[in-house]
C-alpha cells in the first residue's frame, strides 16, 4: 500500500531534522528527514534553522516518495518504529 500525505510537525534543532508524518490508511508513521540531506537536495544550499519549513515544502514530493518506498522496504528505524531518511537514501 502506498503511504498518503500527511502533516508537518515542524524543525527540530537539537536532532538537525525535519519532522513530518505520512498516512498508513488510518494509521499515522512517523518520519523525518536530516537537514544534510534536505541541503544536499538543493545542491548544498545550507538553509538556515528558520527556512528549514519552506524547503521541506519545496522538497516535499521527492521526500515523500523516498519515505513510501522505504515504508514499502520496511526500512524502519527507533522505538516507536519511523521513517528516517538521511543523504544516502537520495542516491540511486
Amino acid at each position: 500500500m502506498t503511504l498518503e500525505r500527511g502533516s508537518v510537525k515542524g524543525f527540530e534543532h537539537n536532532r538537525m531534522v525535519m519532522l513530518f508524518s505520512m498516512m498508513d490508511g488510518g494509521a499515522e508513521i512517523s518520519c523525518a528527514i536530516s537537514s544534510s540531506a534536505m541541503d544536499d537536495l538543493e545542491r548544498g544550499v545550507k538553509a538556515k534553522p528558520d527556512q528549514r519549513d519552506a524547503q521541506f515544502l519545496r522538497l516535499r514530493d521527492r521526500i515523500e516518495q523516498c519515505a513510501s518506498r522505504k515504508f514499502e522496504a520496511r526500512e524502519f528505524e527507533g522505538a516507536p518504529p519511523g521513517i528516517i531518511l538521511r543523504s544516502l537514501d537520495f542516491r540511486n
